[in-house]
């Protein structure tokens, strides 16, 4: 599939449904950014994060982060946060919609992902304070028999189906791998 056939689709799907939000409480508010580049095909952006961060450390995650009272609102949040994190120009992302509210399970953040295309060449620089490496992963890839599986864990009394992808030694699992499967079952019948 090429990123503009994935982006069409992306556009379509995401217009067409009722997405899930988490109204305020008590939960951190974060937002990230499912980004989409075009490396001859579609490929999905993955941080990870380094060993000395307070949340999620040496965890695989999409850019964002915490939403920040100064942003204007969710949306320049994760920008904001992908920028500074792996060096994504703003201005190269083109805005394709929303997915539901994800909560995270040890953490208390709930996090407000949306989709967008990078238009145009981009060189990654982590900052290597929060992130580590960027990881481009084809969309092809993770939608292969194999790279999914499912685990069931249980904490404090709660049996929880918990998510992983595995792409070449580097594995994609809780909040983040929760909602990237959102994703690929929102775009995958077209995607395949």
């Amino acid at each position: 599939m090429t990123v503009d056939d994935l982006v069409a689709v992306t556009r379509a799907r995401l217009e067409g449904r009722r997405r899930r939000v988490v109204p305020p409480g008590p939960l951190v508010r974060a937002a990230v950014l499912v980004p989409i580049v075009d490396r001859g095909e579609a490929c999905l952006v993955f941080a990870q994060r380094t060993d000395r961060v307070g949340h999620h450390a040496g965890q695989i995650s999409f850019p964002g982060g915490r939403i920040d009272p100064e942003d204007a609102d969710d949306l320049a949040a994760a920008l904001r946060e992908a920028h500074e994190e792996v060096g994504l120009e703003p201005a190269r992302v083109e805005p394709l919609g929303l997915l539901d509210d994800t909560e995270t399970v040890a953490t208390q953040f709930v996090i407000t992902p949306f989709v967008g295309v990078v238009r145009g060449p981009v060189v990654w620089q982590p900052d290597g304070e929060e992130i580590e490496k960027v990881i481009e992963v084809p969309m092809a890839a993770l939608l292969e028999r194999g790279c999914f599986r499912v685990e069931r864990w249980e904490r404090d009394g709660v049996a929880r189906d918990v998510y992983f992808y595995d792409y070449r030694g580097d594995t994609i699992w809780g909040a983040t791998a929760r909602i990237l499967k959102q994703y690929l079952d929102l775009v995958a019948p077209a995607a395949a």
